[in-house]
């Protein structure tokens, strides 16, 4: 048992030398006492689950955020000045957020039980001779395994006994069409998808029956190793992450040297130290915007509300905004951009012309079609199921294309003698009554069914077939192979007896191309993504012809001289020379490629600055969903596993989703960068009010009860607004926002300057203003110079959120002006502010007192001007968001 290996190269040797090395017995199986010894050495054959973290370090992780830190200083500064709502506010936006974090995290922790799924089913297996049924965990290496058409494949294995087998691999390899197997040796070269004496875990038995012995089990099987790749694929930082973390850096360092240089201020200007320090504090917490987090949250579910109206599922808040800097989206072929279902793309019948209207031809093909088959199509709950080989049935939906009636044509036809199709002979033959006649309908591979006719059908009738006509037709159908085109030759004979033999003296009737046919929704949605800046690149483990034939369909290639680059030729990541990746960075269709160089071309995409979308369905595609900036599964065909790891879910399986979606999170994107800039503004101006009143030590200055007030009433519902406009209808026309470029950069900070500068002109002007225009008689009265400056300021800052619509946008026709939600978020402000300013209690704990209406009239003027003048700064493109 010492020399038992798996993941040796077993389709690259006789099946029985395959079974020496396992020592195990190809006619009567493994003895219960080798089975034993097995399970201890190799333990049972489940797929395993990492360890995963309890909920209370998934909990504790929510926390890990430099503007988190600030805000729970804040929060225990506020609660020590006794500023309990202020406090109390910061602690529930913290939580809130936490929770959310916590709870999407939790799930995402499900990915692997999907993966366990596949592996816990009955299987038949022969051991001490006996065949019995077992459940597959409890297979072991050099078992003796026997599979009928509808079973799942229980381990990796070898087969040395087939009938017919064909097997659907599309989960594993992202093959469209079901695979042929045989027993015959298979290059030691060659790929998963061409080892055809080779079965694999977790793929289905389509049709036939099979006997393997076992190579590989639970981890080393080839479902395994991509469960592996899934642990160790680490989920990238979304760019919004980073940005977030970045920008709270800066924030942290600015509000930290604006404090010092108003504390010292103060303490210069003979201020009490104590006052100084509580209004530092109160500073701290007005320059921190502690609406950010819940804002962006709101925002983020709000786009992910939005989104599942179009059928698309985000499982994570953050993938929302990272859909909007998506600047690469690499896509699987196979239920993606294709329908994954076999179809006749034409039938090809005259050796001049390739012309499908000869009515003999097509008849007789399509009599093939219906009686050379074993498959069928049935009616359940008013929709049409396919039954049986998936390549039958696209033969059976193009005769009923065509007109005719399959149950018809059957009854009138039964089938009297079958020579079914076999890996050996690559062909089927039956023969029906036909009058007083009868007939034989034959199709399989094109150079068997040529090698059986002598004659061939053409318009004038049938003909001698000669080698120049033989040679002809076998060039037609590798070129239609070339196309990236299934094809099988189809023909027939009149027959007077049922004793004549079915594979001979046939007379060729024409070629059948089959496809996997494109959605008819992509070419539009790819081509939107080419306007936005966006690169589609397909990969895909189906043929380089039938990829670079869908890719030229869907433009997503606009040259047939384009590029294929295969899995053969994809070396290790960390041995690619600077060219490679260079050729890898700029190729557009990749074919016959594993899960591995899936992975790969991920991260490679990823290290040159991209930030790249993922779409898949099958358990191939799972650990390069898990690794892309956001991973995009298939709802509808998509397996379990690829659902589980991947941000975002396509109910529909629709592309044109994905660029709904890429729309959403763009417009989010927008969102919270004018919501950023409008609370940045705001704060500063607050900042800049308190430091010049300090710093020039003037007769009037802002109280820190007043400041935490300014701070709850202007921050968060116009904020909260802001992240539900609508977007441009132009967002799609911008390349994408690129993951390198922060929230805010320096031409964005430098205007944030301007406009906390107006702000602040405009709110101690409105104090000159009305000194000197009201009442330049009197002595400068503190009280009143406090209450203009406190309203001005409020009235500047509501003002300031119809600063944010997209600049060179007609101020009355932007988008922040048409957004109801600002109007409603105003209007409940001045309630507030009104109310505040009725209710005497209130007033009197923030210090307000009555005024005149001109003061209110010279507030309101103020802060009119100041928007007033930020327009037309924009309007010249002195400043701009």
């Amino acid at each position: 048992m010492e020399n038992t290996k798996q993941n040796t190269d077993y389709h690259a040797m006789e099946a029985e030398a395959a079974a020496l090395l396992l020592k195990s017995d190809l006619e009567k199986g493994l003895t219960s006492k080798e089975v034993k010894a097995r399970v201890a050495q190799y333990g049972l054959n489940n797929i395993d689950s990492s360890k995963q973290r309890s909920a209370f370090l998934i909990f504790l992780a929510q926390f890990k955020s430099p503007i988190v830190y600030l805000l729970v200083v804040a929060a225990g500064l506020s609660f020590y000045f006794k500023e309990w709502l202020d406090g109390g506010a910061i602690l529930v936006v913290i939580l809130i957020n936490s929770a959310i974090g916590f709870y999407m995290e939790y799930q995402a922790g499900r990915s692997m039980n999907a993966l366990k799924k596949l592996t816990v089913f009955p299987a038949k297996v022969m051991r001490d001779g006996k065949l019995g049924e077992i459940d597959s965990a409890e297979i072991v290496l050099g078992d003796i395994v026997f599979l009928d058409a509808g079973d799942m494949v229980p381990a990796d294995g070898r087969i040395f006994k087939s009938n017919q087998l064909l097997v659907n691999e599309s989960a594993l390899t992202g093959e469209s069409i079901p695979s042929d197997k045989v027993e015959s040796i298979a290059p030691a070269d060659a790929s998963l998808a061409d080892r055809k004496n080779m079965l694999y875990k977790g793929t289905f038995n389509v049709k036939g029956n099979a006997w393997m012995v076992v190579t590989a089990t639970s981890m080393t099987t080839e479902l395994g190793k991509i469960a592996s790749m899934v642990h160790s694929a680490d989920q990238a930082v979304t760019p919004l992450e980073k940005k977030l973390q970045s920008f709270s850096k800066i924030l942290i360092l600015v509000t930290v040297g604006l404090l010092v240089l108003i504390f010292v201020a103060g303490l210069v200007n003979g201020k009490n130290p104590l006052e100084m320090l509580q209004t530092a504090i109160a500073l701290a917490v007005a320059a921190i915007p502690e609406g950010l987090p819940i804002v962006a949250t709101m925002a983020l579910a709000q786009g992910m509300m939005k989104m599942a109206k179009h059928k698309v599922i985000v499982k994570k808040l953050s993938a929302v905004e990272t859909l909007g800097g998506t600047n690469v989206i690499c896509t699987d072929k196979t239920g993606t951009l294709t329908q994954n279902k076999i179809e006749v793309a034409g039938i090809y019948t005259s050796v001049e012309s390739a012309d499908a209207d000869d009515k003999k031809n097509a008849e007789m093909i399509q009599k093939a079609a219906i009686l050379c088959s074993t498959a069928d199509l049935a009616m359940k709950n008013g929709k049409s199921t396919e039954i049986g080989d998936p390549l039958e049935t696209g033969l059976l939906n193009f005769a009923v294309k065509e007109g005719a009636d399959i149950a018809q044509v059957r009854k009138d036809h039964p089938k009297l003698k079958e020579e079914p199709f076999s890996s050996e002979t690559k062909v089927m033959a039956t023969l029906h009554p036909s009058g007083n006649q009868f007939v034989v309908f034959a199709k399989g591979a094109t150079e068997e069914i040529l090698k059986l006719c002598d004659r061939i059908l053409e318009p004038t009738g049938e003909k001698k077939m000669g080698e120049s006509t033989h040679k002809h037709w076998l060039q037609e159908s590798e070129k239609l192979s070339a196309s990236g085109l299934r094809v099988i030759a189809v023909a027939y004979k009149v027959a007077t007896t049922t004793e004549t033999k079915l594979t001979a003296e046939l007379v060729f009737a024409g070629l059948v191309g089959l496809k996997d046919p494109p959605r008819p929704e992509v070419n539009a949605a790819i081509r939107e993504c080419h306007l936005a800046g966006i690169t589609v690149i397909m990969i895909t483990g189906d043929h380089p012809a039938a990829a670079k034939n869908i890719a030229l369909q869907l433009e997503i290639v606009d040259d047939d001289s384009a590029e294929v680059i295969t899995g053969t030729e994809m070396h290790d990541l960390e041995g690619l020379t600077n060219k490679e990746k260079t050729r890898w960075a700029n190729t557009r269709i990749f074919a016959r490629v594993s899960p591995k160089q899936k992975l790969d071309l991920v991260t490679l995409l990823q290290a040159q600055g991209n930030v790249v979308g993922m779409t898949g369905d099958g358990v191939n595609d799972a650990p390069a969903l898990k690794k892309a900036d956001i991973g995009i599964a298939m709802g509808k065909a998509g397996t379990q596993v690829a659902q589980d790891v991947a941000d975002m879910v396509l109910k529909d399986d629709s592309f044109t989703s994905i660029v709904k979606a890429i729309r959403q999170g763009r417009v989010i994107a927008e969102n919270i960068r004018k919501f950023i800039i409008y609370l940045l503004s705001c704060n500063l101006s607050e900042l800049i009010v308190v430091s010049a009143t300090a710093v020039l030590n003037l007769h009037f200055q802002l109280f820190p009860i007043q400041i935490l007030f300014i701070n709850l009433v202007t921050d968060v519902l116009p904020a909260l607004a802001l992240g539900v406009t609508r977007g441009n209808p132009d967002i799609m026309k911008r390349d994408p926002i690129r993951a390198e470029d922060p929230i805010i950069n320096s031409k964005r900070w430098l205007s944030i300057g301007f406009y906390a500068l107006i702000i602040s002109a405009a709110s101690i002007g409105a104090v000159f203003l009305s000194h000197i225009l009201l009442h330049s008689s009197e002595s400068w009265n503190p009280e009143l110079c406090n209450n203009i400056l406190f309203f001005t300021l409020i009235y500047s800052q509501l003002f300031h959120v119809f600063n944010m619509g997209q600049s060179g946008t007609n101020f009355f026709k932007s988008e922040v002006f048409r957004n109801k939600y600002v109007w409603a978020a105003i209007a409940f402000c001045l309630l507030i502010l009104l109310g505040v300013y009725l209710i005497v209690p209130v007033r009197s704990i923030l210090s307000i007192y009555p005024m005149s209406l001109y003061d209110l009239l010279i507030s309101i003027c103020s802060a009119a001007v100041g928007t007033l003048i930020i327009q037309v700064a924009k309007t010249f493109k002195i400043v701009g968001r």
